[in-house]
């Protein structure tokens, strides 16, 4: 069913989680498998710490071939430069899903911060599966 599967992460404990389904899935169904991480400063240090994310990411899986991005967003379109970012990286690799963590955010903060997940829900052209925070 998915042939290609590209997981966006961050460095919160949901892109984690996400991560753990997106190499399940891709597992199950044999698939190539990207995982993408966005920056919205072009700056030197976020270059680095997101390829350290990166590489971290690409460590925890057990997945021999897994390819990953580090995506630029624009930053003075803060969360928009990101959700843009993964959509058309997602589009450009012609992703079949897309799997990313989402905060579960509620009421006013989630006005106020908004949700790339929610975001990619109306701009993305592929299935999204949306991974929550685990109940502990």
């Amino acid at each position: 069913m998915y042939k290609k599967i590209m997981v966006a992460i961050d460095d919160g404990e949901t892109a984690k989680q996400a991560l753990v389904e997106a190499e399940h899935i891709a597992n199950i169904y044999n698939a190539e498998f990207c995982i993408v991480y966005a920056i919205t400063n072009n700056t030197e240090d976020d270059r680095e710490s997101g390829t350290e994310i990166l590489a971290q990411a690409k460590l925890s899986v057990n997945t021999l071939n897994v390819e990953s991005c580090l995506l630029e967003a624009e930053c003075e379109y803060s969360l928009n430069g990101i959700v843009e970012a993964i959509t058309i990286a997602a589009t450009d690799w012609e992703a079949d899903l897309l799997i990313v963590g989402t905060a579960n955010r509620r009421g006013l903060e989630r006005f106020v911060v908004g949700s790339v997940a929610e975001q990619l829900l109306s701009r993305i052209n592929c299935s999204i599966l949306l991974v929550r925070p685990q109940k502990i």
